[in-house]
């Protein structure tokens, strides 16, 4: 059965083991295995360590990038993010729900925008590893050939999704029930919100590739999906 791409919008450096216990990102009932290592907590809401040195994505993603992208971007969002909340009732709350709480209020819009992005490049962080790509374990495999024809045809929807989406925003394999298929999302947006279970994402605002590939985004994409994305992940997400 072959899936549509789907647009999902909504309103307005040593690295060790990803350590997900403390970083209050996810709610066990959204992401399978890795939501149970990973159950959310108060503020302040932490920085969590990548999972892999920050030149282990290299060549496809250099140190330099990462050295931007999540010592200047990443800690932005979480810096801003705890900033907000001093004060707030979100700041009681775990990351997920603070994110379920803003989303489409327009005066927690800055709240919405910062936690939704610390959440979301914890996810690509973990939707990446090194020499990646290639053959999903078999059960992702059968379930890539069931919904979309065969796992090239996945690698083209979530192509077609990452170079697709105008402006700053992020390309995901989702579960959504018990079929599998690709949203895209702008600027901060996540599928959570949509109940959506988000198995894989690729990260495509500017400061994710423009260092290493300038204004081609496409060929980013295309090494990110034939070198560097997790199945693995992708797999332990799914229920």
């Amino acid at each position: 059965m072959m899936t549509m791409l789907t647009s999902v919008t909504h309103s307005p450096l040593n690295r060790r083991k990803f350590l997900m216990l403390g970083a209050g990102l996810v709610a066990g009932s959204a992401l399978g295995t890795w939501a149970k290592m990973a159950r959310a907590e108060a503020t302040p809401i932490t920085l969590p360590a990548l999972p892999y040195a920050d030149n282990a994505l290299e060549p496809v993603i250099s140190a330099n990038t990462i050295g931007f992208h999540y010592g200047k971007h990443h800690k932005g969002y979480v810096d801003n993010l705890n900033k907000l909340l001093a004060g707030t009732p979100f700041a009681e709350m775990p990351l997920d729900k603070i994110i379920t709480e803003s989303v489409g209020k327009e005066e927690n819009t800055a709240i919405f925008n910062n936690a939704a992005q610390t959440w979301n490049h914890t996810f690509y962080w973990n939707s990446l590893k090194a020499n990646g790509g290639g053959e999903p374990p078999a059960s992702l495999k059968a379930k890539l050939d069931e919904f979309f024809g065969s796992v090239d045809a996945a690698k083209a929807e979530l192509q077609k999704a990452a170079t697709s989406q105008f402006g700053s925003g992020w390309a995901w394999l989702v579960q959504d029930g018990d079929n599998l298929k690709v949203v895209k999302t702008g600027n901060a947006n996540t599928p959570l919100t949509d109940g959506l279970k988000p198995l894989l994402t690729i990260d495509v605002w500017e400061h994710a590739y423009y260092l290493d590939y300038q204004n081609k985004r496409a060929d980013y994409v295309t090494a990110v999906l034939d070198k560097l994305i997790n199945w693995d992940f992708a797999l332990q997400n799914m229920g």
